[in-house]
């Protein structure tokens, strides 16, 4: 297995990982998603499959097709952080109805909430495609 190879495996079980964890919270913990949360499940959930099928395909060129995924859901996720955050920021997100964006169902050690979780995987996912390149020489 290549190191391009082991970094899309990466990238995908990321995706994966996340995915179940964003299903976990919702579906067994019953916590609602808000609007920001649901505009970050639009970005991660088709990496599950794009990386999938590239990973077992071995496509890496993949990458040009997965980071704008990985790109806007990190820029969600991080504006979604900042709404929890910092006072500043509050009412910066769509969330109009229903759950606000603000509620915080999890902040473990104090600063570490779903959207940071968020943050953190797609900033992972995007590290990860950055080293996937289209030769695999390497």
């Amino acid at each position: 297995m290549t190191r391009q190879s082991l970094f899309l495996y990466a990238a995908w079980l990321l995706a994966l990982v996340s995915t179940f964890g964003s299903l976990y919270f919702s579906e067994v913990a019953d916590f609602v998603p808000c609007e920001m949360c649901w505009y970050q499940r639009i970005a991660m959930y088709p990496l599950v499959v794009i990386l999938g099928i590239a990973t077992f395909r071995s496509d890496f060129g993949i990458r040009l097709y997965a980071l704008p995924f990985s790109v806007i859901g990190a820029i969600l996720a991080a504006l979604h952080y900042a709404e929890q955050k910092i006072p500043a920021f509050g009412g910066a997100t769509p969330c109009a109805e229903g759950v606000p964006c603000s509620a915080e169902y999890i902040n473990w050690l104090g600063f570490m909430t779903i959207p940071f979780l968020a943050l953190i995987s797609f900033l992972l996912i995007t590290i990860c495609l950055l080293f996937v390149r289209q030769s695999s020489k390497n």
